[in-house]
């Protein structure tokens, strides 16, 4: 697997799935350090990251904002609850669209799988009409764009 697979399980719940060829904890960090979010987490080419805020620790707060370079954009806060360096990330998020998404718990492991890793990301919504919706939103594409360019740079 080297494209992201998405798959719904029940009414609320979403998985992702890619692997990456590089270790757990460059991976990882990815996914927790600012700086780096920055260089790959923006979805299709046109869209840019000039917000990233990542408290990487119980506790700490997450912001992301996204802009397409036209005036348009949204934004992502959310709060991390645990942390296991290098294999396991457990945070909440909603999407301000401009108005609030119902929050997303999402949790995300980082599996070493040969020379790689699996990342595995399960997300749990409050119910199947915020699930349909955050699906409607093309986030598949966007997701696998960014994880695209994540796979280049590592």
């Amino acid at each position: 697997m080297t494209e992201l697979t998405l798959e719904t399980e029940g009414d609320k719940h979403v998985v992702v799935k890619r692997r990456f060829s590089a270790p757990p904890e460059a991976v990882y960090r990815a996914h927790t350090e600012a700086e780096i979010m920055q260089k790959w987490l923006f979805g299709p080419d046109g869209w840019t990251m000039p917000v990233c805020i990542s408290e990487a620790r119980p506790g700490g707060r997450l912001r992301c904002e996204w802009s397409d370079g036209k005036g348009g954009g949204f934004y992502l806060t959310g709060e991390y609850i645990e942390l296991v360096p290098f294999s396991r990330i457990v945070h909440v998020e909603r999407m301000h669209l401009p108005d609030p998404t119902p929050d997303n718990h999402v949790e995300t492991t980082f599996t070493p799988d040969g020379d790689g890793t699996l990342l595995t990301m399960r997300m749990t919504l409050p119910d199947a009409e915020a699930r349909t919706a955050m699906l409607a939103t093309g986030m598949e594409e966007g997701m696998e764009a960014s994880y695209a360019r994540l796979e280049a740079m590592l």
